[in-house]
């Protein structure tokens, strides 16, 4: 018997240590303190709209998870959106080609945008802060020359994309679903994307064992153009135009989320799932506050807010992880002495 409660305790103990049941557990109480304060919280509009919201960010997050894992990081990923969705639309519009050609071609272009973050960064030595808030301005420059700042509409054919349903569900909700899962597989089970943690865990170490750093990070930066490049197309079928003025704040946003989701900004930390429910957290506070009639400079001040929150039990996590490797390291000695 006390066997059998110890090793509960045990389990409980490992369940309220990870992030991800944390964050459920307040996605929950939230969820039913909205129910229970707003009549509206419930209707089948917002649960829509809800659903549909978790879908931009979302994508994104499975891309910016596996940068954050690996020390990385990417503020361009909104301009890429923005940009990979307007030239999916000049696709869709201009060119005549077949529809699904222009999908593809969309994609290769946040697969160019992330490749070329991937070099800068990987192979010529950037800092990746300072590149892709760079890129991010070049692409959001380029994207207002293509088109004189006006939205691209989108041809009807192409909008079930993003406005499609199954069972009352949109597409876009699958398509994050599938994704989480299969990344999150992948990252927990594959080893050629597990390295991802051995980079962001001590870069020299990985390399020392023969890790080709270098393909790492590039593939990493890669899979978060393509998710951007996606998301753009998805939210240009969905808003039926491409607009240029979306993704202002997507990456902070994003990364907000990740680091929610227990995410590290040193590297080496994190899961699809954790991130998946931090952009679930961060929608369901805007929502909330939206549906309580709060003013939208509040909203930003909030997301500010929880973003230094975040930042900050990043911080106090990592401090406390240097204070338990010092007292463990004090422990062998004192053992060996």
């Amino acid at each position: 018997m006390r066997n059998s409660a110890s090793k509960r305790g045990i389990t409980f103990k490992k369940l309220a240590s990870m992030r991800e049941m944390i964050l459920l557990v307040i996605i929950v109480v939230l969820f039913a303190g909205m129910s229970v304060s707003s009549k509206y919280f419930l209707t089948p509009q917002n649960m829509k709209n809800l659903l549909m919201s978790f879908t931009v960010e979302g994508i994104i997050a499975i891309g910016m998870l596996l940068l954050l894992v690996q020390g990385g990081i990417d503020l361009s990923a909104g301009a890429n959106m923005a940009f990979t969705g307007v030239v999916f639309g000049l696709f869709c519009t201009r060119s005549g080609l077949p529809y699904g050609v222009c999908f593809a071609l969309g994609l290769c272009v946040g697969l160019a945008v992330g490749l070329c973050n991937g070099f800068l960064i990987a192979f010529m030595g950037l800092n990746a802060l300072i590149t892709t808030l760079g890129t991010s301005m070049t692409f959001n420059g380029l994207m207002m020359m293509l088109t004189k700042g006006k939205a691209i509409a989108i041809p009807t054919a192409v909008k079930p994309l993003g406005q499609g349903t199954f069972l009352h569900i949109q597409y876009p909700v699958y398509i994050l679903l599938a994704l989480v899962v299969v990344f999150e597989i992948l990252l927990r089970k594959m080893r050629i994307v597990r390295t991802s943690y051995y980079v962001g865990g001590n870069e020299n170490a990985a390399r020392l064992n023969g890790i080709n750093v270098r393909m790492v990070k590039l593939s990493g930066y890669a899979i978060t153009g393509i998710l951007a490049g996606l998301t753009g197309i998805v939210l240009s079928a969905r808003l039926s135009t491409a607009s240029v003025t979306v993704g202002g704040d997507t990456a902070l946003r994003v990364i907000t989320a990740c680091i929610i989701g227990g995410a590290s900004l040193i590297g080496g930390e994190g899961t699809i799932l954790g991130a998946f429910f931090g952009v679930v957290f961060m929608q369901l506070v805007s929502s909330s506050l939206n549906i309580l009639g709060v003013d939208v400079y509040v909203k930003t001040f909030v997301t500010g807010l929880i973003l230094v929150a975040a930042i900050m039990v990043d911080m106090l996590n990592e401090r406390r992880k240097v204070i338990k490797m010092a007292a463990d390291a004090q422990k062998q000695l004192d053992a060996a002495a």
